[in-house]
């Protein structure tokens, strides 16, 4: 008789941790008001963003804002991995969805998804001055806003939201400089107060910034 090879219990593998870290929800706020994870190990994927859609695979333009802990470096790889053994390093204070998921089985995962998420303003509208710009950059940064404009610079190289676009990069990348240096903040907490930075997140829309002249310009990406 042939022994079963079905898998019913985790691996230790890491290769779920591998893909990137989980989406948190409102049952995770107490994970980063407490400080057991900090908010410099996180990311936002602001409403309008393209990602990766993890059930039904694709990209797909999320509907709001989605809190994910960081991968290492340019990797997707969640930090709180151990790379040695293959170990969460807060395996007793994993999110939810690291609770939910079995590679064996998605069904707890795939109910959790995408739902009851918890957004930046769950744990930073108290904050004074911060909400606020964080609300501003939402708007002058806006995700559908970028769309229309990629599509009509790399349709027609439209001279005027070539630089809309190049303003809002501007705008991004002197908010975070200025919030540093004059908020004291951690600029590793930058990509969760606001996202990833406009200049990486660009090429999403098939567009890369370039110098020319010691000006910034758009280049279609090939």
């Amino acid at each position: 008789m042939k022994s079963s090879n079905v898998i019913s219990e985790c691996q230790q593998c890491g290769v779920c941790c591998e893909k990137g870290g989980p989406a948190f929800h409102r049952a995770d706020k107490p994970l980063v008001e407490k400080g057991i994870i900090l908010s410099k190990y996180l990311f936002t994927i602001r409403e309008g963003e393209p990602a990766h859609e993890n059930v039904k695979g694709g990209l797909t333009r999320v509907p709001s804002d989605i809190i994910k802990i960081k991968g290492k470096g340019d990797a997707w790889r969640c930090v709180f991995l151990d790379e040695m053994d293959k170990s969460c390093r807060i395996y007793e204070n994993r999110p939810v969805e690291c609770r939910a998921l079995k590679c064996w089985d998605t069904k707890d995962i795939e109910k959790i998804y995408l739902r009851d998420l918890l957004y930046r303003k769950d744990l930073i509208s108290g904050m004074g001055g911060i909400w606020e710009l964080v609300e501003d950059h939402q708007q002058r940064c806006d995700y559908g806003l970028i769309e229309t404009l990629s599509r009509l610079f790399k349709d027609s190289n439209d001279k005027d939201a070539e630089e809309r676009i190049l303003e809002m990069i501007r705008y991004d990348a002197h908010l975070r400089e200025l919030i540093v240096k004059k908020g004291n903040m951690d600029k590793e907490t930058l990509d969760f107060l606001f996202g990833r930075p406009l200049l990486k997140t660009i090429t999403m829309f098939g567009l890369i910034v370039q110098q020319d002249g010691g000006q910034w310009c758009l280049r279609i990406k090939t």
